[in-house]
């Protein structure tokens, strides 16, 4: 099915496909690496029910604006309603100086966006949902509304947690100013993960797949810290830290912005990789009205 799908929209756009070979990879969207006619090798990417809006017109948005910033991404060969079109990168080489001349890549691209704004022009996607972002100048506001809470109505996410669980985590939420420093936004990949860290033909860190915004840096670092990650990107968070001067205990907070992933993951699939379990352990300590006490170095 994925190859007569991609060829079949490809050669709806004009491009034809001599080769066309499933990628195995990705959770929202069905992906192939294809051989055009003019021997032109790309990666086309769509979606077997597509979602209302304009998913890939988000995702190249989101390409162009972390390239402008100084992050390598695909060049854009096609973008349509039904098809994304991209230039092949390379499988990235898991060695200590790529994840670090990737960690001084984004530290450059956080850094050098600073804005007093949270949210984008407009919604965009994180997968086949849509990621609401309506600018607020409070990143607790904005993250409460925009990154966290905005799911309690998804059907899955209102099916796996029961209404004390859901007044914990509006109850956490209002707690995060007492739990974490207040940052400023930048802009950030949105769903910074391995999957989405790839490598140019010159070997050098490129990413694929975002769901942009202006929020905290962390959003991006939470990401990839709570995800499985090989041995040699620990030489990300160290080169990251050094960088931006990190303070001690600075990945402490991590676990409280990823309740944004979790919850994402919790909306998307009936089987979430344990987010369920994860936002549960959170909200555990907040099923009263006692609150944590606040972290000293955070």
């Amino acid at each position: 099915m994925t190859t007569e799908l991609l060829r079949g929209r490809l050669a709806a756009a004009g491009l034809q496909p001599v080769e066309v070979r499933p990628t195995g990879e990705g959770f929202a969207a069905v992906s192939g690496l294809v051989t055009l006619a003019d021997t032109r090798a790309v990666f086309a990417k769509t979606f077997a029910q597509r979602p209302d809006g304009d998913v890939f017109a988000a995702e190249a948005e989101g390409l162009e604006a972390l390239r402008g910033a100084g992050l390598a991404t695909p060049d854009v060969v096609h973008c349509g309603d039904d098809l994304l079109v991209l230039s092949l990168l390379q499988p990235r080489p898991d060695t200590e100086q790529f994840w670090g001349q990737l960690a001084q890549d984004l530290a450059l691209v956080h850094q050098a966006t600073v804005t007093d704004r949270f949210g984008w022009p407009h919604d965009n996607w994180l997968g086949a949902m849509q990621q609401h972002n309506a600018w607020h100048h409070d990143g607790f506001a904005f993250f409460t509304e925009c990154r966290v809470l905005r799911w309690l109505p998804e059907p899955r996410v209102a099916a796996k947690l029961d209404a004390t669980e859901r007044e914990a985590l509006v109850r956490l939420c209002a707690a995060l100013p007492e739990l974490m420093p207040t940052r400023p936004a930048c802009l950030t990949h949105g769903d910074f993960w391995t999957q989405n860290i790839l490598a140019t033909a010159e070997g050098t860190p490129a990413v694929i797949d975002p769901a942009v915004s202006y929020m905290w840096a962390d959003v991006d670092l939470a990401h990839l810290w709570s995800t499985s990650h090989p041995p040699e990107a620990e030489r990300f968070f160290a080169v990251y830290a050094e960088l931006t001067g990190a303070e001690p205990g600075w990945t402490d907070r991590f676990a409280y912005v990823q309740l944004r992933q979790h919850l994402a993951l919790m909306a998307m699939f009936d089987d979430d990789w344990g987010s369920t379990s994860a936002v549960r352990t959170l909200v555990a300590p907040f099923r009263r009205s006692a609150r944590p006490a606040r972290r000293t170095a955070s």
